[in-house]
């Protein structure tokens, strides 16, 4: 199968029974002129009064659609308080980029709300990546009232070798752990970019000067797809292998409550449960608690 198939094979996805009447939801919003922020929070106002039934009609919609976990966004007088406090990650990575006049790829992008955030910067081109039909329908919602040019594919990571057009800067933010090849993704990453583009990625990580993963037997954080928790000397050794140079550790991070947090838009557990309850620098499971690196590469 060509892109051009898989694209038209994955476009069938909108028809699900779970996903359809969110499509017929997004299709039946009416459309208002709006002033958008893209700050901490990703802000969205109408540039004209709207009325309690558009109100009600919006949140109605949106709560369609949880779980949200990437975030906040701000729509009207709508608050999506998300799982995750994501401008934690943004704005520690944005320091570290320039993005303006470039082509950007967010690999696992979500929900778009760090494309939503790169719009500040002026890349010429942002293109997410994300097979999940739900993430899609969320990025449409948000993308109904800010009508930013993003373009959002059904496509994963192991698509970007046979993409279209190579990038110049791609981030990669947890997804690396989910992969149960790692060495494999970031070749694939690597083959999607122009030479001496710019990788960021994060992942999480465990301590230790040697070159060594925890390759947890079920679970990590009670979550399933987690396949290999490098060391950083662990990481650079995938990285190099991949044809990347010049990687560099921005920040290591532990991750808590105030990043991750259970909140009434996810209706599930968050970190509070994944941890020992008796001993929070350990998993539920005994792993150390979910730590990260977060590393520039260029690409060969």
């Amino acid at each position: 199968m060509n892109l051009e198939e898989i694209r038209q094979e994955r476009q069938k996805w909108m028809t699900w029974k779970n996903i359809l009447p969110l499509r017929e939801a997004l299709d039946a919003l009416e459309s208002v002129e709006c002033a958008c922020s893209f700050g901490d929070v990703v802000g969205i106002k109408s540039r004209t009064p709207i009325d309690e039934t558009f109100a009600s009609e919006i949140e109605r919609v949106a709560k369609m659609m949880m779980p949200w976990r990437k975030g906040p966004f701000q729509i009207f007088n709508l608050f999506i308080d998300t799982e995750w406090q994501s401008f934690l990650k943004y704005n520690l990575l944005e320091p570290h980029f320039d993005l303006k006049g470039k082509r950007v790829a967010d690999i696992g992008c979500n929900n778009g709300y760090y494309m939503f955030r790169m719009l500040a910067h002026e890349p010429s081109k942002i293109v997410g990546f994300d097979p999940s039909a739900l993430y899609k329908c969320q990025f449409d919602f948000i993308n109904h009232f800010i009508k930013s040019d993003i373009k959002f594919e059904l496509l994963g990571v192991e698509h970007l070798p046979f993409y279209e057009e190579k990038f110049e800067t791609v981030f990669c933010l947890g997804v690396l752990y989910h992969r149960p090849d790692p060495v494999g993704t970031l070749k694939a990453l690597a083959k999607g970019m122009q030479k001496g583009g710019e990788l960021f990625l994060d992942t999480f990580m465990i301590d230790g000067e040697e070159d060594i993963c925890l390759t947890p037997e079920t679970t990590y954080s009670k979550i399933p797809n987690i396949y290999f928790v490098p060391t950083i000397k662990a990481l650079k050794n995938w990285c190099l292998r991949a044809g990347f140079s010049d990687i560099e550790v921005l920040a290591v991070t532990v991750t808590t409550e105030d990043e991750q947090r259970a909140t009434p838009w996810i209706e599930g557990e968050s970190l509070g449960s994944f941890l020992d309850q008796e001993d929070p620098t350990k998993t539920v499971e005994g792993y150390p608690a979910p730590k990260r690196v977060y590393i520039k590469a260029i690409r060969k």
